[in-house]
């Protein structure tokens, strides 16, 4: 009997989660690259449909706009074979998404399907899509302390539980390996990770290191390599912020990870333009613009006994520009930016934090006036070696003519020692602040 009603459990378990039947809501009118129109049947932006191909297979698209009374969609697959007349079949309104404990340790796609070759998880909440807005003066305030596991942040720039916060850096400074590091050692009940545009390899290669050992059981990974559509990019860094949501709302510390924030921005500029919208600065859309903060003020903390979600956003700065459009509409929304130098990885400095030009916004909420005091002390030691550096590479400095910059030079290999920390090594905060407290005071 005990079988019996197991087996049957089953089957409803199965039946209840059978996609929801398809019908023909329209045929295609016009056809360019992946975006077409179709014939102007209910439904709104987002929504999920079905293309015939030529070859009988059903590709998925997404409507995103409308045109003359049609429907305006856009394909997730580059290169379907479809022709004026193919059918289309509404499948999904795209307004929610499944969530639950079952995510936790395993990598999906923008649409939620497996990508670590086991079965699609079980999952029996939804949330939706595109979050939930919060009444920002019910929020709570950033008031604790997060300890990351990296001794120049925990030192320097403290991060607070529901702070957003920025990595700029150019291509090849380090970014990845400091998402790595922090996703492995920060203390926090849940990490999403949202991989965005990423090249494949790096993708594989991220989800081998993090998910392995005691970090694995509270992450998920959202992967959408570079090589796929761009709404399916726009799709994932959604699905992953909704996923921090709602365990958020459970009341859950989240750390979200996005990488990268400039890809999700590349990929709403190519959907802009194709429905023919005008580019501005550096042919980026108004709707890239308004994608950004949308996207980040869904973060933060939560309100009564909600949890929080700690975000950071990578953020591109190509050819090392750090006024290109998107750094710094997300410098301007963010509670701060961490900037990666190209000199310090240079010298082998990893992670290369360039103190001086980095900002944690709300530092001096989160940490005592000492911890204040000798955090900006040991930024003025850097500061003043860094301006004053090619003088004393040329032998044009002499001791005792600067007081600061004396002690500055003597403390330059204590400052550098403090910056510099492995990947396998994990600093945390009260650590961190008695080897900045030794550097400063010599206690």
């Amino acid at each position: 009997m005990m079988l019996n009603f197991t087996e049957n459990l089953i089957e409803n378990i199965s039946i209840s989660l059978k996609p929801k039947d398809t019908k023909l809501a329209g045929k295609v009118s016009k056809y360019d690259g992946n975006l077409l129109e179709c014939d102007g049947f209910p439904a709104n932006i987002g929504a999920i449909c079905e293309v015939e191909t030529d070859n009988g297979e059903l590709e998925k698209a997404e409507i995103v706009g409308f045109k003359n009374g049609n429907n305006c969609l856009s394909l997730f697959q580059p290169g379907a074979q479809v022709k004026s007349g193919s059918k289309v079949f509404l499948l999904d309104d795209g307004y929610s998404i499944s969530v639950g404990e079952n995510l936790l340790g395993r990598v999906i796609d923008a649409l939620g399907n497996s990508l670590d070759g086991k079965a699609n998880p079980l999952l029996r909440e939804t949330w939706p899509l595109n979050g939930v807005q919060l009444n920002p003066l019910l929020r709570k305030n950033v008031s604790q302390p997060l300890d990351v596991g990296i001794r120049g942040i925990n030192g320097l720039l403290s991060v607070g539980k529901g702070q957003r916060i920025g990595i700029i850096a150019g291509s090849g400074v380090g970014k990845s390996v400091l998402l790595g590091m922090m996703s492995k050692n920060t203390v926090a009940d849940v990490i999403v990770v949202g991989l965005i545009g990423e090249r494949g390899r790096e993708v594989g290669k991220f989800v081998n290191e993090i998910l392995t050992g005691e970090s694995k059981n509270r992450t998920i990974v959202v992967a959408v390599p570079a090589d796929r559509s761009p709404l399916l990019r726009i799709r994932g860094a959604n699905r992953a912020t909704a996923i921090a949501e709602f365990f958020r709302s459970l009341g859950k510390n989240v750390l979200l990870i996005m990488d990268s924030l400039t890809r999700v921005a590349h990929a709403r500029r190519e959907i802009g333009l194709a429905l023919g919208e005008q580019p501005t600065a550096k042919g980026y859309p108004p709707s890239v613009v308004s994608l950004i903060p949308k996207l980040v003020e869904r973060s933060g903390t939560g309100i009564g006994e909600q949890g929080s979600i700690t975000a950071f956003y990578t953020v591109l700065a190509d050819g090392d520009d750090a006024t290109d459009p998107v750094v710094d509409t997300a410098r301007a929304i963010l509670d701060g930016h961490i900037l990666l130098s190209r000199e310090n990885a240079e010298l082998g400095i990893y992670p290369a934090l360039d103190i001086p030009k980095s900002v944690s916004r709300v530092m001096t909420d989160i940490t005592s006036k000492e911890h204040q005091e000798l955090a900006n002390k040991f930024k003025k030691m850097v500061s003043l070696y860094l301006e004053n550096r090619d003088l004393i590479l040329m032998g044009g400095y002499s001791p005792g003519q600067d007081l600061d910059l004396d002690e500055a030079v003597q403390q330059w290999p204590n400052l550098v020692s403090f910056l510099k920390q492995s990947q396998e090594t994990k600093a945390d905060f009260s650590n961190s602040l008695n080897e900045l407290k030794k550097i400063i005071v010599g206690s």
